[in-house]
Formats: structure tokens, sequence, C-alpha cells
């Protein structure tokens, strides 16, 4: 047996990031982020859509009548609509092969029950070096954003206090989502899995893997390895403080398929930031973990030009951000002389 320890909290009790935590920054410009204050955070209300919605329509890469149909997605996503499939799934009933977002892969070749046993050293590896809390390893201006938010979603939760800042500050966000009535999951991916399923298609999904030899030890040096994560904190509760309501604009403009909205909105997203925290560190650089945004784009280019080349109709999902681009996987394909059409 295989456990699969998912690199976006490397080897922490197998949480994962959000897929678009894996790719490279949307052009468009980042959302400004505001000085941290001692007033208190004003609560915004984030409106967002519900019931039955259509979402966008789908990109068109062709070359010598080979079609690839591309459903850009959108992370997080209103969490009480329900999304209109049928166009997706038809498109899905007639392709051949299925391409999935690239993805980071970090395995160690252990059994089940040994596996098991790893459980309380992947938690032990989430918190601090030395038991140390927020309030000992965070400048105090950013302790005190992050003590009014933590009060605000997370409640007394006191266990946060001694996690790493990445992993506190993804908490926090997680919580600020769900208050907002967003989700990161859970609406298009089970009903395009399905249809997948459904109609036997071959499915691909470009992976760059890596291997961990010795995982014991590799939970015991990542333990004691020293992040410098404070950007990512900051990036993350700039993002909770600031960008909820543009998150349910995004995620509302996503809901309806309004392309020019979502290319009209700025984008920010704090995940490049923390996972450059990570593949930057020598735990990660001993294990040549590192450029890993270009290597997926590169995994995923050629996944697509191979169904290109062998099938009458592929269907792929990808990051909507990524496909909005300008120097992004659909601009690559045009360069080569792929014909590329946006949804109407």
């Amino acid at each position: 047996m295989r456990l699969s320890i998912c690199f976006g909290l490397v080897l922490v009790a197998c949480g994962s990031w959000n897929a678009e935590a894996q790719q490279p920054q949307a052009h468009s410009p980042e959302v400004a982020t505001a000085q941290a204050t001692t007033e208190p955070v004003i609560d915004m209300d984030t409106v967002v859509v519900s019931g039955a919605q259509p979402g966008p329509g789908l990109w068109r890469v062709s070359r010598d009548g080979h079609m690839l149909y591309i459903l850009g997605t959108q992370s997080p996503l209103p969490k009480r609509m329900i999304w209109l499939s049928r166009d997706v799934e038809q498109v899905i009933a007639a392709s051949q092969e299925a391409i999935k977002p690239p993805r980071v892969k970090v395995d160690a070749d252990i059994g089940i029950i040994r596996g098991a046993l790893l459980i309380p050293s992947m938690l032990k590896a989430r918190r601090n070096p030395d038991d140390q809390t927020l309030r000992q390893v965070l400048p105090p201006e950013l302790y005190a954003r992050w003590e009014m938010l933590k009060t605000r979603y997370l409640g007394r939760d006191k266990g946060v206090e001694k996690w790493r800042p990445i992993f506190a500050a993804r908490e926090l966000y997680e919580a600020a989502l769900k208050r907002a009535g967003l989700a990161e999951s859970g609406i298009v991916s089970p009903v395009v899995d399905k249809a997948i399923k459904q109609h036997g298609l071959k499915v691909t999904t470009p992976l760059l893997s890596f291997k961990v030899e010795q995982p014991r030890q590799a939970l015991k040096e990542f333990a004691g390895t020293q992040l410098d994560d404070s950007a990512c904190f900051r990036a993350t509760l700039d993002r909770v403080e600031n960008d909820l309501p543009l998150m349910a604009a995004r995620a509302n403009a996503w809901a309806v398929g309004d392309i020019p909205a979502l290319r009209a909105l700025p984008y920010g997203d704090q995940n490049r930031t923390c996972a450059q925290v990570l593949t930057e560190t020598e735990f990660a650089r001993k294990r040549g973990i590192a450029n890993v945004a270009a290597a997926l784009q590169d995994q995923w280019l050629e996944a697509a030009e191979n169904a290109l080349r062998t099938n009458a109709s592929t269907f792929a999902t990808l990051p909507i951000s990524e496909l909005l681009r300008s120097d992004g996987p659909l601009a690559k394909l045009q360069a080569k002389g792929y014909q590329v059409e946006a949804p109407e």
C-alpha cells in the first residue's frame, strides 16, 4: 500500500491546498492590501447567488478537426448554488478522454499500518518548533490582527495558537469562507467526476511526483524546520480582512457565466505566496521540489497536445484564472498554431 502525502500541507494529516494553490498567479493586478490598523474590522455583507446557475461556457482549442473543450473552474463558489451542468455533460458524453488539473504528489512507500502510526508525527509537524505560540513567533502588529480575526471566525480555539502561521492562516481562511457563504469544493468536481465515470472516459491527471525516502525521518526534519511563513500569514490576513466581497463577486460572476466580469475583477491569491514558503525551504530543495508552477503547466500542456493529436474530442478542467492569463496555457497553445476560442 502507498501512503499519499499531499504536498499542499507538506506531510500534515493529508490535507491539501485549494487546486488553484498549485497554479501560477493570474495576470490581473493584485488586490491592494490595507495597512494594519487598530480599528475594528468591518463585517461587510458578502451577498452570493443561490439556486440553479449555468456557470461559464467552455473554451475550445482545435486543430485538424480535433477538439479540446476546457471548463474554467473557480474557487470559492457560492455554497448554495446548483450548477446547471447539462452542456458540460453533453461534451463529456461525446469525448474520449478527460484531463484533470495538474497536481503535485508526494509519496512514501509504506504500509497502511505504518502510515497510521505516522499520524501523530504528521500532526506534530503542523505545530511550531519547541511548541512556541503564534504570539511568540509573529510580530506584535501581525499577531494583533490575527487575534481579532481569530476571535471573529474561530472563536476560542486555543489549539490553533500553537500551529505554524501557514497552517493557522489556512484554518482562518476556511472559516471565513464558510461564514461568507462560499465553498472551495463540492459543487463542480462531483458532477464532472460522475459524468466522466458514467461515460467511461480515459482519465489523465498530469502529475509532478516526488518520492519521500524515510518518511519518519522526513517528518522529524520538517517538524524542526523553521519556516519563514510570516509573508504567507500576512497575505492570508489581508485576504480575509479585505477581499471577501471581491471573492463573492468572482464567485457570482462564475455562477452566472459572466466572463467579462471575471476578466475585470482583481484577482488576489495568497496561495502562491504560501506555496513558495514551502518550496523554498532547504527541506524541499533537498528533495528536488522546485519550480513547481512552471513544471505543472508544462505537464498539462503535454497532456493537452497528446490528446489533441489522438482524440476527436477531449474534455478538460483548469482554474479560470489560468485560462485568462496573457501568458497562460491557452496563450501558449495559440502560439503553437492551435485555434483558441473563448466562450461567447
